[in-house]
């Protein structure tokens, strides 16, 4: 094996498993140009072409697959050891990847991440937001936030906090108008800011617990947003209802800018979960955050 061997196999694996010269250029922070010519180097050296490109997709050949089946638990098991002869160090130090979406992030992780990079500077934590259901696996993220009723029955899923609760909220000046719903199906009479969902892609139905009694009612509106916030902004400027987490509107309730209605049919849920594949031997970092996410 050459001296660069190693580090070109690992770049070819990434550019196979991203389907992409550019996605795996940005996931391992180098230009898609030097990750083009490591690969093509590889292939004159083995003697044989180990990825098929066409202008839109990148693919591995039938040489590619039997390389990267033989090259998946290679490098899994170099992780592995190399995670254990980190446990030999004075304190934790290495880079963990996590997936969560905006909330969450800001919500539950970034306290105890703050913490962690002041206690371990050693310790280097990328955040990637995303509100659809990433695969973890398949993202190479140590670990994800999702709400404990979302997590995969195959993941270990640890509770990071307290329970979540929405809240149907409007402006003064658009009750004034419209009237107070007094149960959710009034909902179907109101003008409300709908929210695209990021995984389907649909309109998210609106949910309601009351007495065992659960409702999902389909709202309309002149407006569909992707964001909380400026959806909540929405709603301020008196354009119509908005369910939205409670914590986000906390403030606004308070001074009377917004106004909340059905209080009693939203209904705690469960919190965010940190949730990761079984692993035998953490490393000392991951087991860091997972101590201060436990605070």
């Amino acid at each position: 094996m050459q001296r660069n061997d190693l580090g070109d196999l690992n770049i070819f694996l990434a550019v196979a498993e991203e389907r992409s010269f550019t996605r795996a250029a940005a996931r391992l922070g180098q230009s898609q140009s030097s990750l083009s010519q490591t690969v093509r180097r590889l292939e004159e050296r083995l003697g044989m072409r180990l990825l098929t490109r066409t202008t839109r997709s990148v693919a591995p050949t039938q040489a590619g697959m039997q390389l990267i089946e033989t090259l998946k638990p290679a490098i899994a098991d170099i992780e592995a050891r190399l995670a254990i002869l980190s446990e030999l160090r004075a304190e934790p130090a290495g880079t963990i990847r996590l997936t969560a979406e905006l909330h969450a992030a800001e919500t539950v992780l970034w306290p105890a991440i703050s913490r962690l990079s002041h206690k371990y500077p050693d310790v280097k934590v990328e955040i990637s937001i995303d509100a659809s259901l990433t695969d973890i696996v398949a993202g190479q993220f140590d670990a994800g936030v999702r709400l404990g009723e979302r997590v995969a029955k195959d993941m270990i899923a640890i509770r990071i906090g307290p329970e979540l609760r929405t809240a149907v909220v409007g402006a003064p000046s658009y009750f004034a108008k419209h009237g107070i719903p007094q149960q959710p199906h009034d909902l179907m009479n109101h003008r409300c800011v709908n929210m695209r969902l990021p995984t389907a892609g649909g309109l998210y139905a609106w949910e309601f617990e009351k007495d065992d009694r659960e409702l999902h009612v389909r709202v309309d509106g002149p407006l569909i947003i992707n964001d909380e916030r400026l959806a909540i902004r929405a709603a301020m400027d008196g354009h119509g209802l908005v369910m939205v987490m409670e914590d986000l509107v906390h403030r606004a309730i308070a001074d009377g800018s917004l106004i909340r209605v059905l209080h009693d049919w939203c209904r705690p849920f469960q919190g965010y979960h940190l949730y990761y594949p079984d692993r035998r031997h953490p490393s000392p970092a991951f087991t860091a955050l997972l101590n201060e996410l436990r605070r």
